[in-house]
């Protein structure tokens, strides 16, 4: 499923320049991937979006591996960030997600993340569950 989060750049993230600080695209990158999954799997087992949903229900999490981030243009205190949030790759245990952030259309940033599905409880890797890719690919 793509998802689209949105937030309003705040002043304390900007550097002196008012610009987003460069670590600040990783944490937004961070709360888009959570948000979009926590409604992506409440949809698929039927609860309310805004419910928080404890994903080891599906003896599943997720890990970061890899995450590359393309800077295209910077976003700057007072932004309103539209990240979309989709599944570009599944493999076993890993899957890609892409996260592209844009102000009024505009391209700001391309994300890639490569996640490792895991055990909760050893930390493991682990297969994907079928209902997990499932929830994120519904369009």
């Amino acid at each position: 499923m793509t998802y689209v989060h949105s937030l309003r750049v705040r002043y304390g993230e900007c550097d002196m320049q008012r610009v987003v600080f460069n670590a600040n695209y990783l944490v937004y990158c961070d709360d888009a991937v959570d948000r979009w999954m926590r409604v992506c799997l409440n949809l698929e087992f039927g609860y309310d979006p805004d419910a928080h949903f404890d994903m080891t229900q599906l003896s599943f999490d997720f890990m970061l591996k890899t995450l590359t981030i393309s800077w295209v243009s910077p976003v700057i205190y007072g932004d309103v960030l539209d990240m979309t949030c989709r599944v570009v790759r599944w493999g076993n245990s890993s899957f890609d997600v892409e996260v592209a952030g844009r102000v009024g259309g505009e391209e700001k940033f391309l994300s890639t993340i490569t996640y490792v599905s895991v055990d909760p409880s050893t930390h493991l890797p682990a297969t994907v569950p079928t209902r997990v890719r499932h929830a994120l690919s519904a369009e």
